[in-house]
């Protein structure tokens, strides 16, 4: 009898040590930040030089990559790009038209014609008008077509080439690319990334901040 107390003491700590790591890799480490350590300034390179609009607030850098439709993004644009600009965060924001897949267009025209001209003007102000309005009803007023103009269509490819060349970089950090991709600066100086499709991960993100 007393063996059998001691198996089952001994069964019922490897339960709950099992418990609490499981807990632990779902609650806490899954949804956690990437440290980012290789490849550091050729990222932090691509992300400057690339067409991103922001509202040009003295604080904390952040860059968010993602495409129009994207609903975790969309989510994240309405319910916290607000609050990290009321804390100085500057928001910066880098939108692609994804390229066709299996033969199947991921963007439209009315897409990658405001993409282009986002990484051509860098007008915060549309920006903020075409994400106030659902992304079926855009009809891009007064903007240029990207489609037909080897100009413009060089600058939506940019768009595509600069998520070509982070990949793999991001990669070798242990971190995939999803939509949004947010890349930032901690309180230490240390570069983080996260691939922000969940709330949870979002949440991260607004702490780390200081939000």
């Amino acid at each position: 009898m007393r063996a059998f107390r001691l198996w089952a003491s001994l069964f019922l700590v490897l339960a709950l040590a099992a418990a609490t790591g499981w807990a632990y890799g779902t609650f806490e480490v899954r949804w956690r930040p990437t440290l980012i350590t290789r490849h550091q300034q050729e990222i932090a390179a691509l992300l400057q030089s690339s067409g991103w609009v922001a509202p040009g607030l003295p604080g904390k850098k952040l860059y968010m990559i993602t495409y129009r439709a994207a609903p975790e993004a969309e989510r994240f644009v309405a319910d916290d790009l607000p609050s990290l600009r009321k804390k100085g965060v500057d928001t910066r924001v880098i939108m692609i038209a994804r390229p066709d897949l299996n033969g199947q267009a991921q963007s439209t025209p009315l897409e990658r014609a405001t993409v282009a001209q986002l990484w051509l003007s860098r007008d915060w102000s549309l920006l903020t008008r075409w994400q106030a309005v659902p992304a079926t009803a855009w009809a891009a007023p007064g903007i240029a077509r990207a489609d037909g103009d080897m100009a413009r269509t060089a600058v939506v490819e940019a768009g595509r080439g600069l998520i070509d060349r982070l990949g793999p970089m991001l990669k070798d950090n242990g971190f995939t690319l999803a939509y949004p991709t947010l890349v930032w600066w901690n309180d230490k100086g240390e570069m983080r990334a996260c691939a922000c499709t969940t709330r949870q991960a979002q949440a991260r993100v607004l702490k780390d901040l200081g939000v």
